[in-house]
């Protein structure tokens, strides 16, 4: 019986390896058989996209096949079929290095290294390869940019001077800029930040004029940017300024191409960044936040008029709400009789006292503002007025407010507009608040203690390492020329001395005429 097992189990185990034989013999002329390579291969993250096309031609004359490769949504189309394609298929060309020469385009690179294909190809330029060697290829720059036109500017909106603003797009920005300083000393030096918008941010400077370590930093920081999207100027703002956790702006913005050719001739470096319609212009001073570009458009007189008015405006209204709080709640004594019977009687039903009744009513004004900045602009204007009017009106009425205060805030929001730049503006909008906790605290004492507070925090502020409060402090006498007042312009001689230009002096001076004139 156990010699049969053995028979029956040595007779099975040939079978299986018979089997096994037999299949494996089948699964390798099974292998054979099948061609080489017939998976197809996997696709590039690159060609998943469905604007990805790649296409084959045939030039007529030589036979020789060519691919053309390019995203249709960021490239001219009709470019590739009036210049591109017609050459290639109709005349004769044999290799990769020929087609330069047969193209109408200036910017045409002919390269074998292949690992900036997919930098190439997202930035708007086709690939030609040929088919029977493919380890060379051809970029011709094909790109289409989509943008508005030049428009009049919306923010520093100017009365008497020209009516050209940024626009979205860094050529044309550029080119406004190059037309009004026409001279080879205009560098133009281009950046890319973002790890994945790759954003192009050009460095503008006149060479032999800015200051070389001002370029440098700029450049610097530029290269250390460690973030992944850059969409506008304010992200380049506030991640290469010197302090970024200061409610202030360190770097002037503007969206006026001839302020902007105006302070490259004084030695400053700007930024410009690919989708912003606004300049970035470093370094800066706090006093610059307050000039607008009409001050050089009219008579040093007048601008000078209008400088120190709007100094005043925003002194105003920072703190003319904590003073009213201040007066009201300990300084009784400091107010005229003929005033402080009409603030009595305007506070005799008000059961709130003045530091709630004066914040109600500043959240109340910030709420409309931010309402009407961010509806559409008819709706904006017309919540903006119809809002302050019922609020105002409903809320003295009801005993919540008193009419003074009213107007108080009214006119203090008021002075808030004068300020030509829009980014400075909020911050005035802000300080308001600790000036006004200060007063509640400790009165007209707590309102000096705030002023002290923040003027130690802005002897700190730098702008590229320059101080904020030039020409104030360090105090530098020749550019008060420039700063709360305007001379006139045969005055100005010397540029300003915070940015350390190359040439300081922008004129001399001719001497006086010995001989009086013909007609004097």
């Amino acid at each position: 019986m156990k010699s049969w097992l053995k028979w029956y189990k040595k007779l099975t185990s040939n079978k299986d390896s018979n089997q096994q034989n037999q299949s494996s013999n089948q699964s390798s002329s099974n292998q054979r058989d099948t061609p080489k390579n017939t998976e197809p291969r996997h696709k590039e993250t690159i060609e998943l996209s469905a604007d990805y096309k790649e296409a084959f031609y045939t030039n007529k004359n030589t036979g020789k096949t060519f691919i053309l490769t390019l995203f249709k949504s960021i490239s001219d189309e009709k470019v590739i079929e009036d210049f591109v394609l017609p050459p290639l298929l109709g005349q004769e060309f044999k290799s990769i290095e020929d087609v330069s020469s047969l193209l109408p385009i200036p910017d045409v690179e002919i390269t074998d290294d292949l690992s900036s294909r997919d930098e190439k190809l997202l930035n708007g330029y086709a690939e030609i390869k040929m088919k029977d060697d493919l380890s060379k290829a051809c970029y011709v720059a094909v790109n289409r940019n989509e943008g508005r036109s030049i428009t009049q500017p919306e923010i520093e909106y100017s009365v008497i001077g020209p009516k050209e603003s940024f626009v979205e797009s860094l050529e044309i920005n550029i080119n406004l800029l190059r037309k009004r300083l026409p001279v080879k000393d205009l560098v133009v030096l281009e950046k890319r930040v973002g790890t994945y918008s790759k954003t192009r941010v050009a460095v503008v400077y006149i060479k032999g004029l800015a200051d070389e370590e001002n370029i440098n930093t700029i450049e610097q920081r530029l290269e250390d940017m460690k973030y992944d999207n850059i969409i506008d100027s304010s992200f380049v703002e506030q991640i290469i300024s010197d302090q970024h956790n200061s409610p202030f702006p360190l770097a002037l913005d503007t969206e006026r191409p001839d302020r902007t050719a105006a302070v490259l001739t004084e030695g400053k470096v700007v930024m410009i960044v690919d989708g912003s319609p606004h300049a970035l212009i470093a370094p800066t001073t706090l006093v610059e936040f307050f000039n607008s570009f009409d001050d050089y458009l009219t008579n040093w007189m007048l601008a000078s008029f209008f400088r120190l008015l709007r100094l005043f405006s925003v002194a105003f209204s920072i703190l003319i709400t904590p003073i009213y709080v201040a007066a009201l709640s300990y300084h009784y004594e400091l107010i005229p009789g003929d005033l402080l019977g009409t603030l009595v009687a305007s506070r005799q039903k008000i059961p709130l006292p003045p530091i709630l009744e004066a914040i109600f009513l500043e959240l109340t004004i910030e709420l409309l503002r931010e309402a009407g900045a961010r509806l559409p602009t008819k709706v904006g204007q017309t919540i903006g007025i119809v809002g302050g009017i019922v609020i105002g009106t409903a809320s003295v009425e009801a005993g919540l407010t008193s009419n003074v205060l009213l107007i108080i805030v009214a006119l203090a929001a008021l002075a808030s507009f004068t300020t030509p730049v829009y980014k400075i503006g909020n911050a005035i909008r802000v300080l308001r608040f600790p000036f006004l906790i200060f007063a509640e605290i400790l009165g007209l004492l707590g309102i000096v203690y705030c002023f002290c507070i923040l003027m130690a925090y802005t002897l700190n502020l730098t702008s590229l390492g320059r101080p904020f409060l030039e020409p104030l402090f360090p105090p530098r006498f020749t550019d008060f020329r420039d700063a709360l007042i305007r001379l006139p312009f045969r005055n100005q001689k010397q540029r300003p001395m915070y940015t350390r230009p190359y040439k300081p002096t922008r004129f001399r001076k001719k001497e006086k005429k010995k001989s009086k004139d013909i007609d004097e």
